[in-house]
């Protein structure tokens, strides 16, 4: 039984290959205010493809989910994306997530995309945790 976590690995052979790790600058704005969310090139190679997505959201203070949008993510899992945060955006600790799109990221069903035709090969179940980053929502 293979263990395979996060987004997991090809079928020739190479280790699990997880989405890079984003940061948000600044990590403080008021509404009005720019804030960019960017991640480095992975060090493993994840073979987004071509078209890749990327999925950004922001949950403001009270639970109102203010930004969900979709952006372009190279096939490394690079990408950078600014967004201005909305004026309705509730004062207080933000949260911030960015998740490869439509990909099947972090496999916690038993079933990764990533693996198909891989034939008698099975997957252990584990658990994920989405990636957050706190924004810090002033006036």
């Amino acid at each position: 039984v293979a263990s395979i976590p996060g987004c997991a690995s090809s079928t020739d052979g190479e280790p699990p290959c997880f989405p890079p790790a984003y940061s948000l600058t600044p990590t403080t704005a008021a509404p009005g205010q720019s804030v960019t969310v960017a991640a480095p090139d992975a060090d493993c190679n994840p073979r987004y493809g071509k078209n890749a997505r990327i999925q950004v959201s922001v949950t403001d203070a009270t639970g109102v989910q203010v930004v969900r949008t979709t952006t372009a993510m190279n096939d490394a899992g690079g990408f950078t994306y600014t967004f201005v945060v909305p004026a309705r955006t509730a004062v207080g600790d933000a949260a911030v997530t960015a998740v490869p799109y439509n990909i099947d990221w972090c496999d916690d069903t038993g079933r990764n995309n990533r693996v198909a035709g891989a034939g008698d090969l099975r997957l252990a179940l584990v658990s994920c945790v989405l990636p957050m980053k706190g924004l810090t929502v002033t006036r």
